[in-house]
């Protein structure tokens, strides 16, 4: 991708020790006291690192102007809020997968349709995207036997991640799949777990490290790159293409589930329209997410800056 960094490259603005030292604040001394250790570090933090600052004002910018939901024009403040945010929705990520999150501050939206349809057998492929606490709907399916679900990760600190989650709750039956490419044999493997039933769990607001074949939708009013690798496997795999999302409403979150698709079709004569449709109905999707809970997209990189000189499908 041109000189520019690719996300991946740039890192994940969490480190393993440090959450695990702050979750152990929370467990031993309560919510309290672990934000009292928190917020000088995330002032720190965003104070340091301008490329950081930079890409939260540019996306808080843009929602703002596309949608309004902030209700000003984001400055300093809102950035810092935002990191804030994304800093507690770490705890509260480690909280899920423990069973210590209070699951009762949880809405739903879709979720019945979507279990209902789990039950009879079907698998299917979830896209999601970095917004809000993913592992509450984790930590939800594991509730529901019916429902398995399969991560495909891209990169080493996103596994390592999952697997402090793992530490949390050895018993859980997440699957984590890292690839760097779909080769034939990861196809076969996921095929195989979407017609026992099982869901293939992808992020479509990143670009992966290879493989990174992209079409141009429009994101909060600018152009924008996103991976056709969604609906590319959700084609290939011939079942439906399920949206979900998650995002803080009222004192805690809404876990919110959409159809996007019935079947993934791409016809040989006008694939690229056809994959560029899907992915536009995908962000749309996330917008709409994103008027109601703006602070809650965590793509802290320059999103609308990525070089598309050789990922363009």
């Amino acid at each position: 991708m041109s000189q520019k960094q690719h996300w991946a490259q740039i890192g994940e603005t969490t480190f393993i020790f440090g959450i695990w030292l702050l979750y152990w604040v929370h467990k031993l001394l309560g919510r309290w006291p672990f934000l009292i250790c928190l917020y000088p570090v995330v002032f720190s933090h965003w104070l340091l690192r301008p490329a950081l600052r930079a890409a939260s004002l540019q996306y808080l910018r843009r929602v703002q102007a596309a949608t309004g939901a902030i209700g000003h024009e984001p400055g300093w403040r809102d950035s810092l809020r935002h990191i804030a945010r994304f800093a507690e929705t770490v705890l509260d990520k480690l909280l899920a997968v423990s069973g210590r999150y209070p699951f009762h501050q949880v809405n739903t939206e879709g979720r019945e349709a979507f279990y209902a349809n789990a039950e009879t057998g079907r698998g299917g492929v979830i896209v999601t995207a970095h917004i809000g606490c993913l592992e509450l709907c984790r930590a939800m399916a594991e509730q529901r036997a019916a429902v398995k679900l399969n991560i495909l990760v891209h990169t080493r600190h996103a596994e390592a991640f999952n697997r402090l989650l793992k530490r949390l709750n050895p018993n859980n039956d997440l699957q984590l799949i890292e690839v760097t490419d779909m080769s034939p044999a990861t196809a076969l493997l996921l095929s195989d777990k979407v017609a026992n039933g099982e869901f293939v769990v992808i992020a479509g607001d990143r670009v992966p490290v290879t493989a990174s074949k992209t079409v141009s939708i429009n994101f909060l009013g600018h152009d924008a790159l996103l991976p056709i690798g969604p609906y590319v496997l959700a084609s290939l795999l011939k079942c439906p293409l399920h949206l979900l999302g998650c995002i803080h409403e009222k004192d805690g979150y809404t876990v919110h589930f959409q159809r996007l698709a019935e079947h993934v079709e791409l016809p040989r004569n006008n694939r690229q329209q056809a994959l560029t449709a899907h992915a536009q109905t995908y962000a749309n999707a996330l917008t709409e997410l994103l008027k109601r809970s703006p602070y809650d997209w965590f793509n802290f990189f320059p999103f609308w800056d990525q070089n598309d000189d050789d990922t363009r499908h």
